[in-house]
């Protein structure tokens, strides 16, 4: 496996190479005409085996899917972004020591579960998974409108009620959004600590103004912003968080958040950005910090212009797309950003043949 400074200095040095080229891309559909059928439009992943090092678990996916020697990962199954989340997927398993001992914890709306199941069994054939259907009338009541439609997702709000829809078995697990990339070995940002009462890990970045991420009606009355009084919050991003989900069923931090929802939903409007601010609300000020280098954000532009960004200084572990601007989108559209070519080696979409040639300079570097 690469190290991550050296994976860091050569994914640098392709950056360089593929800005200064011009390729021609042949726009395609981002889904299947059927679901029932996007399995076909993938390719199968490579076969990843544990290194000897490895503990040897459960070869039964029912008992690996409880036991708390596994790293257990939730993410989200959205048709729109299934090629991001695979992947996702095959960027972990593939940098990872022990690829067989993680245990993915899906969750999907009712009408494309079996769907998108069947696409995650022929793309990793060995691939230990469960996919939980979301009752999205639990959440779809609460949501307001935010500065993008895809933030009002009913699936995009799954991640406040992971404690209800995992199995009370799984006691700890790592969130991430579809749009990452891991380049670094996941058992990593597993093992890392949640000190004192803290139910939450996640890279902290207090030099963002934090006062922006909320409206000018929530600073202005008392009663509301007192929540941050005795706290030093700093801005986080939901898309990677390490969470102790037992210490998050005991403090019922869902009702807190959904208490949060409520406020905004039918007294008054306190923020504007989705599913985010809630948990600020909850969590500001209480986050086990973690470092930068488990989620280089923002590569996807802001929230309303797809602008292209580059890497943030220092060592790289998670790579993320957040923001409005995709990866997937910009390549087959023919008008990528550098970045975006550094998730192109992880996309096991039958179109991307035409990237082939940067797999094999990464394995060269």
């Amino acid at each position: 496996m690469m190290s991550s400074s050296r994976l860091v200095s050569s994914l640098s040095i392709i950056l360089i190479i593929i800005s200064t080229a011009f390729f021609t891309v042949e726009s395609i559909r981002l889904l299947p005409d059927s679901f029932d059928d996007a399995s076909s439009d993938f390719m199968e992943a490579p076969a990843y085996q544990n290194g000897l090092e490895c503990s040897v678990l459960a070869k039964n996916r029912l008992l690996l899917a409880c036991d708390p020697s596994a790293v257990h990962i939730a993410m989200t199954l959205d048709p729109a972004y299934l090629r991001g989340t695979v992947s996702a997927v095959h960027s972990i398993l593939k940098h990872t020591s022990c690829p067989e001992n993680i245990f993915f914890h899906f969750i999907a709306s009712g009408s494309s579960h079996g769907s998108l199941a069947k696409t995650l069994s022929s793309v990793f054939p060995s691939l230990s998974f469960k996919v939980y259907t979301f009752d999205e009338t639990m959440v779809k009541n609460l949501i307001s409108s935010s500065i993008r439609q895809a933030l009002d997702s009913p699936l995009n709000y799954a991640r406040s009620y992971l404690s209800e829809i995992l199995s009370s078995c799984v006691s700890r697990v790592i969130y991430l959004d579809s749009d990452v990339i891991v380049v670094d070995d996941i058992q990593k940002l597993w093992k890392i600590s949640l000190s004192g009462s803290r139910t939450i890990g996640a890279p902290e970045y207090c030099h963002a103004n934090f006062t922006k991420y909320f409206t000018d009606q929530f600073w202005s009355d008392r009663k509301l912003s007192s929540v941050f009084d005795s706290k030093s919050p700093c801005y986080f991003n939901t898309g990677v968080m390490v969470i102790d989900l037992d210490r998050w069923r005991e403090e019922e931090y869902t009702r807190k958040i959904e208490s949060w929802m409520k406020i905004q939903k039918e007294d008054k409007r306190i923020y504007e950005l989705g599913s985010l601010p809630p948990f600020l609300l909850v969590f500001g000020g209480e986050i086990e910090a973690i470092d930068h280098q488990w989620n280089q954000h923002g590569l996807g532009g802001d929230n309303v212009v797809s602008s292209c960004r580059s890497l943030h200084p220092g060592p790289v572990s998670l790579i993320h797309w957040s923001g409005k601007g995709k990866p997937w989108v910009r390549l087959d559209g023919g008008k990528p950003c550098p970045i975006d070519y550094l998730w192109a080696p992880y996309d096991l979409h039958k179109s991307q043949r035409q990237y082939l040639q940067y797999n094999q300079e990464l394995e060269i570097l």
